[in-house]
């Protein structure tokens, strides 16, 4: 151990790593100007930056941006080393997020073609590189597009809510999701790195140190699922005692992801943890968050139940496919793993749900053949490649889906963790949530507005009205409206002006709350924990968010802080 220990100290000395974010430019593929770039950035915020397109979430400016999306971008930097890293026996390029479709150049010689925004890249260039004036160029590729193009070229159909994006290893609600807008975007969305070394690099020097002084470290908290007269438990044991979750489920800050600063981070998570939440759900749709949301979530004691980026679909598994999804979540789990605050890996959102109740089968016309062979697929990734890679490179359970069962079988009362949506998409009262109460929930909840103030920094005062374009455009559920102004007769809501129609949504989203939550707790232990849906956003517009995107509480907020907080 002493000697792993020596070799770790000296070759940690004379390591050398080197962030590439200066001299960055950007261009639409076939044009000749080239403007400069934020690294890491994206491909919108670069052309906003550059006063080359409107503000994406202003007013219904959204719909006239897709072109972005179509297109293909190109970025370069020329960049020089100093002679002690030129020096160094081995010399590589890191790439912590391309995002999506990118093929790179360092001095005209092609070095890497990325198709995966969630792994990080790593090149060895020490035969290409030289001291000065190297040229770096990556040529992104148009998500939307090579999505379209594996689809029409795959063997099977495979079913999803959003276009093609499950052909895409990309955050899949950039493709749009009942919350989140259609902004698909592109560019070096993580930091870009040169590091050198001559005996160790310090991945290497990780893996000595996790070896030689860690060997997996000991798991506090556990998952027990057991049978019982009920049915199936589903509950949290901190240190060996029965813990009741309250909790929310977590999306991304932003759509456009180097936007999220620490600062956002520790705004949002010690909102969280003053609210009284004591565990957060990372969405599958999303993203693997950065590393300052987990250390936060380590320093506040937030528990993570960390979904894997699967959502609402299902995936291809051929032999392509799963192995870019092993290396993506290899580089994952051994860059999070060791977080205390992570209890749980979970393989996916509402997949297993879909496929046997969606009715999908019909509504893609897939024959009994191609059903058995996409089941498969499910079964090859969910239930074998996933667990066996929790099982190599982490301590913490793992479960195959969330939910165990789908809302609209009694078994989800019964049986293991439930998103219950019988409440909102099936317009049942709210009172439903006293009878509806599962071993744990781990998803419902109901959508609200926004403040004024929020809504007033994406629209103008003409367009204050649920039927005007722009409320519409900012509205992403397929009948929100609707389903809040049916939750609002119910409860005998009224609004005269646009102003009390916020008011009364917030007060509809916080009785929602109030109800489902004193529900849960007064069912312990039957019922051990709770996460709504959802307590962050990702844009603003109306949503489940009891914080919204500008950092601005609803009501809702306040009703969870006084009952998580007994």
């Amino acid at each position: 151990m002493y000697a792993c220990t020596l070799i770790w100290f000296n070759g940690f000395a004379q390591n050398i790593s080197k962030e590439l974010k200066a001299n960055w430019q950007f261009k639409k593929m076939g044009t000749a100007q080239w403007h400069r770039a934020t690294v890491p950035g994206t491909v919108h915020t670069d052309l906003l930056n550059n006063q080359l397109i409107p503000d994406p979430f202003y007013r219904n400016n959204e719909t006239k941006l897709q072109w972005i999306a179509a297109t293909d971008w190109e970025y370069k930097t020329v960049f020089n080393l100093d002679a002690a890293t030129i020096n160094k026996k081995n010399i590589q390029l890191v790439f912590e997020g391309l995002d999506t479709y990118a093929d790179v150049f360092l001095n005209n010689q092609q070095i890497l073609s990325a198709n995966n925004m969630f792994r990080t890249w790593k090149v060895n260039v020490k035969k290409i590189i030289k001291q000065q004036d190297n040229q770096l160029h990556i040529i992104f590729r148009s998500s939307d597009r090579t999505g379209d193009s594996l689809r029409a070229t795959s063997s099977l159909i495979h079913p999803s809510e959003y276009m093609n994006r499950n052909y895409v290893r990309k955050a899949q609600y950039h493709f749009g999701w009942d919350f989140a807008p259609k902004l698909i975007t592109c560019g070096i969305w993580r930091k870009v790195k040169i590091e050198a070394w001559d005996f160790f690099s310090n991945e290497e020097i990780r893996g000595i140190v996790d070896t030689t002084l860690h060997l997996k470290p000991k798991q506090q908290v556990e998952l027990v699922q057991q049978r019982d007269s009920i049915g199936q438990s589903f509950y949290f044991t901190v240190n060996k005692q029965p813990i009741f979750i309250k909790g929310a489920n977590w999306v991304p800050a932003d759509v456009f992801l180097p936007r999220v600063t620490k600062a956002k981070y520790r705004n949002l998570l010690v909102a969280a943890k003053e609210a009284g939440i004591n565990m957060l759900r990372v969405w599958g749709g999303g993203i693997y968050e950065d590393d300052a949301f987990y250390d936060l979530c380590d320093s506040l004691n937030i528990m993570v139940w960390q979904d894997f980026m699967f959502a609402g679909a299902m995936y291809p598994s051929d032999t392509a496919f799963m192995e870019n999804v092993k290396q993506e979540v290899t580089d994952n789990l051994k860059r999070l793993a060791h977080h205390s605050c992570i209890a749980l890996w979970c393989g996916n959102n509402e997949v297993d749900e879909a496929w046997h109740n969606w009715g999908w089968q019909k509504q893609f016309n897939l024959s009994p053949a191609d059903s058995a062979k996409l089941w498969e697929g499910y079964r090859k990734l969910f239930h074998e490649m996933l667990p066996q890679l929790v099982k190599q490179y982490a301590s913490q359970p793992y479960i195959t889906t969330t939910p165990l069962n789908g809302w609209g079988r009694k078994e989800s009362m019964t049986h293991g963790d439930s998103h219950y949506w019988g409440v909102w998409w099936g317009l049942e009262p709210i009172a439903t949530y006293k009878e509806k109460i599962p071993r744990f929930m781990s998803e419902y909840g109901m959508q609200s507005l926004p403040s004024l103030e929020s809504i007033q920094q994406f629209a103008l005062p003409a367009d204050l009205d649920t039927a005007s374009a722009v409320m519409k455009a900012h509205q992403k559920h397929p009948t929100g409206f609707q389903t809040l102004a049916a939750y609002m007769q119910q409860n005998h809501l009224t609004a005269s002006n646009f102003k009390e129609y916020i008011a009364a949504t917030q007060h509809l989203q916080s009785m929602a709350l109030e109800t489902a939550i004193t529900a849960h707790l007064q069912a312990q232990p039957r019922c051990m924990g709770t996460l709504f849906w959802q307590f962050n956003d990702c844009w603003p517009g109306a949503s489940w968010s009891i914080v919204d995107y500008y950092g601005r509480k609803k009501k809702a907020y306040y009703t969870v802080k006084k009952l998580y907080g007994k």
